[in-house]
């Protein structure tokens, strides 16, 4: 959604000019601006900081909002028309306003106002009010280089007035993207009539965005004698204040200022296989904060404002000159523990003409990833081009990505003419990952070293705890009481998600003194895992519990609009034995996002575990009716009409099931058991026959038990070898082939 996030900028000195603050008036054009407690009209600023303002007003975050007029919408609205999919949308202005006919929530053609613009280069979206305060963003973006317009989604259009339609939840301004792109936004959720009453500061990212609220250094300035420097009355702003808005993270508390703890307020995202790729690499939209913490850089103490302009967010310095401000052929005294020193700005590292695009520092070490179909964004975790991994891994690499017509086996084997063989021995978390993406139990001696490597970034070793408890392999739960141990957050994080995959009876052990650790983040994942823990085994750590308990429900409260978030709740409250409450979250989560599929099989499973058999099965068939085409809803339906004792309605949707998404093996010996349960036995033998090619080992074991069940020797031979190939350490298949011949010789 944000094609435009918050970059901090400095505090320069103060004027010296001194006004009251009751001459500050409050622009009433946008009708959601409010000067909030402890802020300012941000023209106060401008009046003394007019160098400062005049660059700011030149970046990408003084445009991240506006309302919408002739100066500031940059897309076509002279009557275009644009059509995707069968729908047409046309763009018309009149009388200064601005006007989108598209389709509208209910299926229909309906007129839309655009009230604000959204970002302003290389796209911008267009805001609009639908009702109940809520700013919904268009699915429909101006590209301001080729100067079109383009669709933002991919596949099929989502139906209309469901999440991912344009006027559904995701697309909501007030949800998803208001914390980023206007000073001091407060949703002002109002979860009695599920609306909102949304105001910020300034309409834009402003002053006060970056440096917090200005009313104390108004004062202190107002107060000052002339030869007084004043006591800014600000806080310093620190490299948090980027990260709040760049980074894939979930908000714990809202308010967060310049100099507050990152993680008090936010818990990223650790280094997942939907988000990274296995070496760490940007994949999904998750923006620098996670891939800036995998760098060397990072653990060094360069911060944003190292390479990056405070005000007008440029760069500061061009090309390759902004690398070697640091990289110098001698060692700069900041970095005491580090020698980035070195010749690197020539042809025998870079191995490209000097001044070509192959001899830039950030082509090879920042390989840029395009998001939203035409805004390319660079990798901040300033990777060594591994074109053998890509080979072998499916990691992108700067080589391939420049010569497109070359593979990765070329790119590496140049490589091996310019450096000798040695760079592929060099270390990389991407097997290990990768093992773990896979299941590969193989992968947690990978992962084990990773996490105790204090060599490697903290969200690394992070991301491997959490990573391990998902494979289950060997009990970890030693590794993850390590983990809590941590200096680093990261890792004690990543150790409190790790232990919601552990037994629960060891969770508390492992991670019980997370509970009063003292960042925020993680003690909301301590007490999300430890929710089913019996109160009575708490001892002296019962009052850490409860404490983080209520950091819980401020998450919790903070994110009161959030569908998953209320869903996620009705499972704590229900591992808590609180039941009732625990239904009303999974329903509040139903009404925010009532065509969230995902809501409606949380109840149902709830309803499932509560032992109300009945409802779990009617609220799996509510959910099917407006998701006909989900083979989970038809799968979860058939496990709750076979909990009923109506196997001959189950086996109709496990067919289903199995139809919908013909490759889940566990649909299919759902569907072949509950065949051989209604006593179609030859029926699911038959089923299972046409699957086994696929040498899935659990069909295959199906498979022969149900050909010994039948008598039908020579299957239950040809299946007894397909598993033997599989399992060849199983001695008890190699002695049944041997029965089975002899059986069939007899004959």
């Amino acid at each position: 959604m944000k094609g435009t996030s918050l970059l901090l900028f400095l505090l320069l000195a103060f004027a010296g000019r001194t006004f009251a603050i009751d001459d500050i008036s409050t622009p009433a054009a946008d009708p959601r601006i409010a000067i909030h407690e402890g802020f300012v009209d941000e023209r106060t600023c401008s009046s003394c900081h007019g160098d400062q303002a005049a660059a700011f007003s030149k970046s990408h975050h003084a445009k991240a909002m506006a309302l919408a007029d002739d100066g500031t919408v940059r897309g076509d609205f002279d009557n275009s028309r644009f059509e995707h999919d069968g729908v047409v949308t046309t763009f018309t202005r009149r009388d200064g306003r601005f006007f989108v006919n598209t389709e509208g929530a209910d299926g229909g053609e309906a007129e839309f106002e655009v009230k604000y613009t959204f970002a302003y280069e290389p796209l911008q979206q267009y805001l609009v009010d639908i009702g109940g305060g809520r700013l919904q963003a268009l699915d429909i973006a101006w590209d301001t280089v080729r100067r079109q317009w383009f669709w933002l989604g991919d596949g099929t259009p989502a139906k209309p007035g469901s999440t991912y339609h344009w006027t559904g939840p995701f697309y909501r301004w007030n949800r998803t993207c208001i914390d980023c792109h206007s000073t001091d936004p407060q949703a002002k959720f109002q979860p009695q009539t599920n609306e909102y009453k949304s105001t910020y500061v300034a309409t834009s990212i402003g002053c006060q965005s970056c440096h917090g609220p200005g009313a104390k250094h108004v004062a202190s300035a107002q107060s000052a004698n002339a030869s007084d420097k004043p006591d800014t009355g600000l806080p310093k702003v620190d490299a948090g204040i980027c990260f709040a808005c760049h980074a894939r993270r979930t908000k714990l508390l809202d308010g967060y200022q310049p100099g507050k703890p990152f993680l008090d307020y936010f818990s990223p995202a650790l280094l997942r296989q939907d988000l990274y790729f296995p070496d760490g690499q940007i994949l999904d939209e998750v923006f620098e904060y996670g891939s800036f913490q995998q760098s060397k850089m990072a653990r060094a103490g360069v911060t944003c404002l190292d390479c990056h302009r405070p005000h007008d967010a440029g760069l500061k310095a061009e090309g390759n000159a902004l690398c070697t401000q640091c990289h110098t052929e001698t060692k700069p005294e900041r970095f005491v523990n580090q020698d980035p020193s070195g010749l690197f700005d020539t042809p025998a590292h870079t191995r490209h003409q000097a001044g070509s695009t192959g001899a830039q520092c950030a082509n090879c070490h920042m390989p840029e990833r395009t998001y939203m179909k035409v805004d390319p964004r660079r990798d901040h975790s300033f990777v060594i081009p591994r074109p053998d991994l890509s080979a072998t891994l499916g990691t992108p690499n700067a080589c391939t990505t420049c010569h497109v017509d070359r593979t990765n086996d070329w790119a590496a084997e140049t490589m091996d003419g310019w450096y000798g063989t040695q760079w592929r021995k060099r270390p990389s978390s991407a097997h290990a990952f990768t093992g773990a993406a896979n299941g590969d139990r193989a992968a947690e001696k990978a992962l084990r070293a990773l996490v105790s490597d204090q060599n490697q970034a903290g969200i690394v070793r992070g991301s491997a705890i959490a990573a391990m408890s998902g494979i289950a392999g060997v009990d970890i739960t030693t590794d993850i009481r390590t983990a809590a141990a941590d200096a680093d957050p990261l890792v004690r994080l990543g150790a409190a998600e790790a232990a919601g995959n552990i037994p629960p009876e060891q969770r508390l052990d492992a991670i019980g003194k997370l509970l009063g650790d003292e960042t925020r983040a993680v003690r909301v994942a301590a007490a999300n895992a430890l929710a089913g823990t019996p109160p009575h085994l708490f001892g002296d750590q019962q009052g850490n519990f409860e404490a983080a308990v209520a950091d819980l429900r401020v998450y919790v409260e903070t994110n009161a609009d959030v569908a998953e978030t209320q869903s996620n709740y009705g499972f704590f409250l229900f591992a808590r034995q609180r039941t009732a409450e625990a239904e009303a979250a999974f329903r509040r989560a139903i009404s925010l996002d009532p065509t969230l599929e995902g809501m409606r099989i949380n109840l149902a499973e709830f309803y499932r575990a509560s032992g109300q058999n009945d409802r779990s099965e009617q609220t799996y068939a509510e959910a099917i009716r407006m998701a006909p085409d989900r083979a989970d809803l038809r799968y979860g339906h058939a496990l709750s009409l076979v909990r009923k004792q109506a196997l001959t309605d189950a086996i109709v949707e496990l067919e289903e099931a199995v139809r919908l998404d013909p490759q889940n093996s566990q649909y299919k010996t759902t569907f072949a058991v509950a065949l051989d349960s209604a006593g179609r036995t030859g029926e699911a033998l038959d089923r299972l026959g046409g699957w086994v090619t696929g040498g899935d080992p659990d069909i295959i074991g199906l498979a022969l038990q149900y050909s010994l069940k039948l008598r039908r020797l020579p299957e239950a031979l040809k299946y007894a070898e397909d598993l033997a190939r599989l399992r060849p350490e199983d001695q008890q298949i190699s002695g049944l082939i041997g029965q089975l011949k002899q059986a069939i010789n007899e004959k």
